[in-house]
């Protein structure tokens, strides 16, 4: 994440994420490996002010028409979307993260704006990019950094999203607050004893040259999630093996690229590894 301040203007940028491997397994205590991707991102401003504002943006979050049938296409288009709904799902997340942690917070106020180049609905993970740097604004606005651990910011960025009906995993978070490549561990005992993933680090030059695509006809990835997710609770045998067999897609990574790490530090130089990817 980047972020600036100025004259008590904080802003503070969240990047795209990739899913290379383990996606969407960590919604379902698998494993993944990801990376941000610093081309697309969300960008939050807070600015002092008298009353608490949250500002929509002009493109993602319109009011204005020019007929009702111009509001309805937009709506077949581009759905009941924007970031508007995110920011005030962060402000009230936070707010009652601190209020149960007994964090103190002071009483002035500001004003919330953001905007994104983030292509909408493509798999990126545009929506957990804005409600990440809000809250990292807020953070630094509170002067709490060091009483929220980074461990924990995932959980609350997902929690902000969860209050407004999107459904999803870990991962995407996990990547934007810890920055670059991660391999993450959602093993459930894990996640029970420490209350959050493992979350490990990497150095990006391990990766091989990769390429994005991404469709120019979005859908709702959510429609699709919400059935896989019932399926899985459901004790569906085959989904359970299919996230258990995507996890280990992970793992396999995961390992070369330790590998080439230590080859590295030895001064032994770059390997290059074929990962198997996972198509559905």
């Amino acid at each position: 994440m980047g972020h600036s301040a100025k004259k008590g203007t904080i802003k503070h940028r969240a990047y795209a994420r990739v899913g290379l491997l383990g996606n969407p397994s960590d919604a379902y205590f698998g494993k993944t490996l990801s990376f941000g991707l610093a081309n697309y991102w969300a960008e939050v401003t807070l600015s002092p002010s008298s009353s608490l504002i949250i500002e929509p943006h002009p493109v993602h979050d319109p009011h204005c028409f020019d007929s009702l049938q111009n509001l309805v296409k937009r709506l077949d288009d581009e759905g009941y979307y924007g970031g508007v709904r995110l920011l005030l799902a962060t402000c009230k997340k936070f707010y009652q993260y601190c209020l149960s942690h007994n964090i103190s917070l002071h009483s002035d106020n500001f004003s919330l704006s953001y905007d994104t180049n983030i292509p909408r609905q493509a798999g990126l993970s545009g929506s957990s990019a804005i409600v990440c740097a809000a809250l990292s604004c807020m953070l630094e606005f509170y002067n709490v950094g060091n009483m929220v651990k980074i461990q924990e910011r995932p959980s609350l960025i997902l929690s902000a999203e969860e209050d407004i009906g999107i459904l999803a995993g870990l991962q995407d978070r996990v990547v934007q607050v810890y920055g670059g490549l991660v391999y993450m561990d959602f093993n459930k005992q894990i996640m029970e004893s420490l209350g959050h993933g493992q979350y490990i680090p990497m150095d990006t030059s391990l990766l091989p040259d990769l390429y994005v695509m991404h469709t120019p006809n979005p859908s709702d990835s959510g429609k699709v999630h919400s059935t896989v997710r019932k399926r899985w609770l459901n004790g569906d045998a085959f989904i359970r093996l299919c996230m258990d067999e995507v996890a280990q897609l992970a793992l396999e990574g995961y390992d070369p690229l330790q590998i080439s790490s230590f080859l590295c530090g030895a001064g032994i130089g770059k390997t290059n590894f074929i990962f198997r990817l996972f198509f559905p």
